[in-house]
């Protein structure tokens, strides 16, 4: 039975049962709770034959949050859900909140009838609002996304996004929107960006107000991992935490890969796992935020390498002679260009909570991205619905922002993002929200904690094929990768969504199970979609919604 810290279960307190296979889930983020919960569910696996292995203290991987009011909060992001993410809302329809009077996927849809996200400021500069910016696309521009929607991503083969447009079309509304609502770069993928561009064509009429996009009530940890992880406890999945997994043993049966046993370190002792005939293993292959650090309101973040984890260094073993498991060197060898930092602020005062609101038409959760434009840093920060934290008490206050060009020196604070401090992150911010007089008393009351990740943005890396593993790889028997480096068709990395499809896939393929997941939603095949993704590129909404 697990300790009554969850996360720290002696995995040698009680015997796992061994008359049926057992399943060893590694790497302890949604893909692999994913898969615990689908192999309960589906595969009739017991709890007690389910281990997930993970390296950190804490689960959720990039799903975290945590901290104090005394000490700041911090979290190094948050995704996005919406209504069309089907895995993950088939995974929670089963999964009761804490309080467990929903479930969390009843939660979420209810909480986003309410609390609508329809921005009244998406982009911010001059000191003013811009409501709905039209998106400023030539008939060329949009020639060459429709003409990108329709190239076959074998010919986009490791070609980036400024190849396929010209440098007019980085300076448009549109492509700010739109990198800094899912972090693109002009040198990332163009198979990616593609996707993209289909995966959520149906949001495209309400992008320039951010309509359709969901949010969970809490932070996502709170939220999607807690409830999770609790529902696991109560069937008896085991946990291995702080335990580092430095190689697979790989035999050959029979002309298949086959895992014979996983080598784990934990602290100084280094032990095998054995995997036997009808064991299965799930691998979450590197990790997007792998080698993050944290830094404080007077010091800046250091920047780590791929060698800061396990993750990685993981995949480079599996990947060395054996092509079917992909090239990680794709994703890990341009740091430059996969890096950005983010920050969370814990405000003990009001002032500032209330400033942007009246600055921007928004209350906390309403608006969702406030980009600004002006910005050398191309820094955009978020309000969230307060409390955004589990037991965040109610004169505290939390907010979320990132900068995409962390290397080019601030616009108010002359140094690099990636160089700056939270006190510096912060005067920052404020100068672009044009507040002056009250600087002092929100900075005497702010803990700003900067978040630098070198990987945050790898798998938007120009690939191609075969760079990414299959959830299946070829010729293997008892294995699969699941997260955000495996190959599934049409659907999009950077999302919830897709690590969860790939845990769905892997589940259902391991046990031979006559089940498909959802099949990803296309809107490019609803006229209607069509039709308002139409008008809004060329900027023919409805008159009184663009521009103001």
């Amino acid at each position: 039975m697990p300790t009554t810290d969850p996360f720290h279960e002696d995995p040698d307190t009680a015997p796992v049962p061994r008359d049926e296979g057992r399943a060893f889930l590694v790497g302890g983020g949604i893909a692999s709770l994913a898969a615990a919960s689908f192999l309960i569910r589906y595969g009739d696996m017991r709890g007690a034959d389910i281990t997930i292995i993970d390296e950190g203290a804490l689960l959720g991987g990039s799903l975290d949050g945590g901290g104090s009011p005394e000490s700041g909060y911090s979290l190094r992001g948050g995704r996005m859900l919406e209504s069309k993410y089907l895995c993950t809302f088939d995974l929670f329809a089963s999964i009761p909140t804490l309080e467990g009077d929903k479930t969390v996927t009843e939660e979420i849809f209810d909480w986003n009838a309410v609390m609508k996200t329809s921005s009244h400021s998406r982009l911010f500069s001059g000191g003013k609002r811009h409501v709905a910016p039209e998106f400023g696309l030539t008939g060329h521009h949009i020639h060459g996304l429709e003409r990108l929607a329709i190239t076959p991503e074998a010919i986009l083969d490791r070609s980036t996004i400024a190849d396929q447009f010209d440098a007019d079309f980085f300076k448009t509304n549109f492509w700010l929107m739109w990198c800094t609502t899912f972090a693109f770069q002009p040198w990332h993928s163009a198979v990616e960006f593609k996707r993209y561009l289909l995966r959520f064509a149906h949001m495209v009429g309400g992008f320039n107000r951010l309509e359709g996009i969901m949010r969970t009530r809490l932070n996502q940890y709170d939220s999607l991992v807690r409830p999770l992880h609790a529902w696991l406890v109560a069937r008896g999945v085991r946990f291995r935490m702080k335990t580092v997994v430095t190689d697979l043993r790989l035999a050959d049966d029979e002309g298949m890969t086959v895992v014979r046993g996983i080598r784990i370190a934990e602290g100084t002792k280094t032990s095998e796992i054995r995997v036997d005939t009808d064991d299965y293993v799930l691998l979450t292959l590197g990790s997007m935020t792998e080698g993050s650090s944290l830094g404080s309101m007077d010091a800046a973040p250091d920047l780590l390498g791929a060698n800061a984890g396990g993750g990685w260094a993981l995949w480079e073993k599996l990947a060395d002679g054996r092509p079917q498991f992909g090239r990680p060197a794709v994703f890990t060898d341009n740091v430059d260009r996969s890096k950005w930092v983010s920050f969370t602020t814990t405000l003990h005062d009001a002032t500032l909570i209330a400033l942007i609101r009246d600055a921007t038409g928004n209350v906390p959760g309403e608006g969702g991205l406030i980009t600004f434009p002006e910005s050398s840093w191309l820094a955009s920060i978020v309000i969230p619905y307060q409390p955004h934290f589990l037991g965040q008490p109610d004169d505290v206050a939390v907010f979320w922002g990132y900068g995409l060009t962390v290397d080019a020196p601030g616009d108010f604070v002359r140094k690099p993002m990636a160089d700056c401090t939270g006190r510096e992150i912060m005067i920052e911010i404020l100068g672009h929200l044009g507040i002056v007089a009250e600087t002092e008393t929100i900075l005497a009351s702010a803990t700003c904690i900067p978040c630098m990740m070198p990987f945050i943005t790898s798998q938007f890396m120009p690939r191609g094929h075969g760079d990414r593993p299959d959830v299946i790889p070829a010729d293997t028997a008892n294995l699969a990768v699941i997260g955000q480096y495996c190959e599934l068709p049409d659907d999009c990395v950077f999302t919830v969504e897709y690590s969860v499809r790939s845990a769905q896939t892997a589940v259902y393929a391991l046990l031979g199970l006559r089940r498909s997941p959802p099949a990803v939603y296309k809107g490019i095949f609803d006229p209607r979609v069509l039709f308002k993704a139409f008008l809004a590129l060329h900027d023919l909404a409805p008159a009184g919604t663009h521009g103001r």
